[in-house]
């Protein structure tokens, strides 16, 4: 996919006009990662944030017993970034990670916050795109209190479907809050019904 032909489908449904994009355009950079590199480290302030165009990418956290929990999963056209560490300049508290080398739009929060304040339409993807995380977040938070963890996963399984057909079953059992052994016995279940 070409540069142009990738961000005019990320903006498509935003309201951009064309005058708009050949402005924004210009200020993402294609950068390719590949599979295990990272796009961000614990401790790490972020500066950048990215929108994958190809592959698929998770950030995780060491808790406490220091196991490797996934936090979240992203796949194309998903936009990866640790709000906090790039809005409020917090070191990360997650790993960002290419589970498979990926290619991905890259802008700088400089660039970001300019557009943001300058270009109306921007701002107003841009704020629908974080409200969607945060919907998305609490969403997670509640299932993982309140769902069975075959509900989870059913949620999962309907809402990116790519992701949990290419993504490590071990990645995907800790984002749902559960071992691999009992993700591979829900899968079960649900083959037989």
């Amino acid at each position: 996919m070409t540069e142009e032909h990738f961000l005019n489908k990320v903006f498509a449904s935003s309201g951009i006009t064309k005058d708009e994009l050949k402005e924004i355009i210009p200020r993402y950079k294609q950068v390719t990662f590949q599979k295990d590199d990272y796009l961000l480290k614990e401790g790490q302030v972020e500066k950048k944030y990215w929108f994958i165009e190809t592959g698929f990418i998770r950030s995780y956290i060491i808790d406490t017993e220091g196991k490797d929990i996934t936090f979240n999963l992203y796949g194309a056209k998903d936009v990866v970034i640790d709000y906090a560490s790039i809005f409020f300049f917090a070191p990360s508290r997650e790993n960002i990670q290419a589970l498979t080398d990926c290619i991905c739009w890259e802008i700088t929060y400089q660039d970001f916050q300019e557009m943001f304040n300058t270009i109306d339409s921007f701002r107003e993807q841009q704020r629908g795109l974080l409200v969607g995380s945060y919907f998305a977040l609490k969403e997670h938070s509640i299932s993982l209190i309140a769902d069975q963890a075959k509900q989870r996963y059913l949620n999962f399984l309907k809402q990116k479907p790519h992701i949990v057909q290419n993504v490590s079953l071990k990645h995907i059992a800790t984002f749902l809050g559960i071992t691999d052994t009992s993700l591979s016995r829900i899968r079960k279940e649900i083959a037989k019904e």
